[in-house]
């Protein structure tokens, strides 16, 4: 059998369609990195391969070299498979865009190909991608619906700029951190504070600040206030984990916010360290009621507290709830267009 090696012919930093069906015609397949949409990857993909998606707010972060990729992946038999083919098995980043000589690679598949070179890994790209894959060989393609061989492994990166050293949780939720023992709420948006559970626990600082509602995000921290009536809790029971749903809890925390801020009420948003998941929360707060993409948001809460660092699930929570926020906006666009050529016709 010829070697991996023999078969994957560079050109420049591609592995053409052809020697790719070849390799797995002889069940001699390379690692398969897919960096297309989560959407697309389920509909169809390379069986096998593990989908890799980056929030755009994150290639800053990967173009500094100081993410590790392994840390980047979610699911457990993805991550286990990366780490142990990533060092001695060729790898193929793809995704649907042509990659040739005569045309530069998606920022993405370059990226990370560079990235995984640095880390001495054995990495090339997909010429022409997955799109002229799959007209060469579908047999070798499929969705998440028929296949039981595909990993997922988004890759919604735990953000700060020390992430390559990052893993399943936050590494900063320790409340004995000094970058977290921070004695003040910072202020996000006018009547909107984001902080730790200390901050929960002063009333003088509650006081000072006029916050008379507290969002706590945890499951065990105390509502220390709770018998006094000046103030009006909301707790999420969320732990700082990879199988926490906190996205599902969006809609009554966003309402909580807006009912203390309408009545020109200070809230405090809070967790344990204040940098993971009070943050999400904030974060979604944002993209919802003000507008903000994914990025807008995160950046300007990290102007107001630059040690956030929401675990890389939340992230991709977020990243989802973001698409479910434009889904929403351009369903709204085309029923107020249907109702404006309705009325024209009429």
């Amino acid at each position: 059998m010829p070697c991996l090696e023999c078969l994957i012919t560079m050109n420049g930093e591609d592995c053409s369609p052809e020697k790719l069906r070849d390799l797995l015609i002889k069940s001699d397949s390379p690692l398969l990195l897919d960096c297309r949409g989560q959407n697309e990857f389920s509909r169809s993909h390379i069986k096998g391969a593990i989908n890799v998606t980056l929030p755009s707010l994150m290639l800053r972060r990967l173009k500094k070299g100081n993410l590790k990729l392994s840390c980047a992946i979610q699911n457990n038999e993805a991550k286990e498979k990366f780490n142990k083919l990533w060092k001695t098995q060729r790898i193929v980043v793809y995704d649907d865009c042509a990659v040739d000589n005569n045309s530069n690679p998606s920022n993405v598949v370059d990226l990370l190909v560079r990235k995984l070179k640095q880390d001495g890994a054995n990495a090339v790209s997909l010429a022409g991608g997955y799109s002229k894959f799959e007209e060469i060989a579908r047999e070798f393609c499929g969705g998440l619906e028929n296949t039981d061989e595909s990993i997922f492994g988004l890759c919604n990166l735990k953000i700060s700029d020390d992430s390559g050293n990052g893993t399943s949780e936050s590494d900063g939720e320790n409340i004995n951190s000094p970058t977290c023992m921070s004695p003040y709420p910072v202020e996000v948006l006018p009547h909107l504070y984001l902080g730790n559970a200390k901050n929960s626990a002063d009333i003088n600082q509650l006081k000072k600040f006029g916050i008379k509602y507290i969002l706590n995000v945890t499951p065990n921290v105390p509502n220390k206030f709770a018998e006094d009536k000046d103030f009006k809790y909301m707790q999420i029971p969320v732990a700082d984990q990879l199988s926490q749903n906190l996205s599902a809890f969006f809609p009554e925390a966003i309402a909580f916010i807006d009912e203390a801020r309408d009545g020109s009420n200070g809230i405090l948003v809070h967790c344990l360290a204040g940098i993971s998941r009070s943050v999400t929360v904030t974060v979604a707060y944002l993209m919802q009621k003000q507008a903000m993409t994914l990025n807008q948001a995160y950046d300007h809460v990290k102007k107001c507290k630059p040690n956030i660092s929401p675990n890389f699930n939340f992230m991709g929570q977020l990243l989802d709830f973001e698409k479910s926020l434009e889904a929403h906006i351009q369903s709204q666009q085309q029923r107020q267009s249907q109702e404006i050529n309705s009325h024209q016709r009429h």
